[in-house]
């Protein structure tokens, strides 16, 4: 299966449902797909289509929304990056971990890291952050402030406020 056919099964799949499809180079395509069918439509791509790799998840604040990108590969061969948003204001999705074992640690960073809540997860927990770091603080938003995780970080006395001040 080639780049312009995957384009294809998805939209001919999920309809209008599926945004902003673009082929990059070869090998590497671009699609965003609304959150509702986030969890359907990769498995649909594992099951129908054979991308059964997850390399990551990466998220990204941008400023009302949390943009989710699962990244997923067939074979060693082509790698779609399949995008999708959650509201910054109430920030969940359906977890992909009974999908993608490999999910399970990458959606624990995003929740740490974004504050992203992942639906039937098996264990969201801490995987970053210490266990006693505030639920409200995730590093990387952008309303975080640099100042509030340094006053984070001294109230532990691990010294670690000594390296931003170098």
């Amino acid at each position: 299966m080639n780049e312009d056919e995957i384009i294809t099964s998805l939209k001919n799949r999920f309809g209008e449902r599926v945004h902003n499809s673009k082929i990059a180079k070869p090998r590497r395509v671009y699609v965003e797909v609304d959150a509702s069918i986030i969890r359907e439509a990769l498995s649909y791509m594992r099951g129908s289509l054979g991308f059964d790799h997850l390399s990551t998840i990466t998220g990204l604040d941008s400023e009302e929304r949390i943009e989710l990108i699962y990244h997923i590969v067939c074979g060693n061969s082509i790698v779609v990056s399949m995008k999708t948003n959650v509201l910054k204001t109430n920030p969940k999705i359906g977890s992909i971990s009974d999908i993608y074992v490999t999910a399970e640690l990458y959606e624990r960073e995003v929740y740490d890291l974004l504050g992203v809540r992942f639906e039937e997860h098996p264990n969201l927990s801490r995987l970053i952050l210490p266990e006693d770091w505030p639920e409200n603080l995730h590093p990387l938003r952008k309303e975080a402030t640099l100042e509030q995780i340094k006053s984070r970080l001294s109230m532990n006395g691990d010294g670690i406020n000594e390296r931003f001040n170098d």
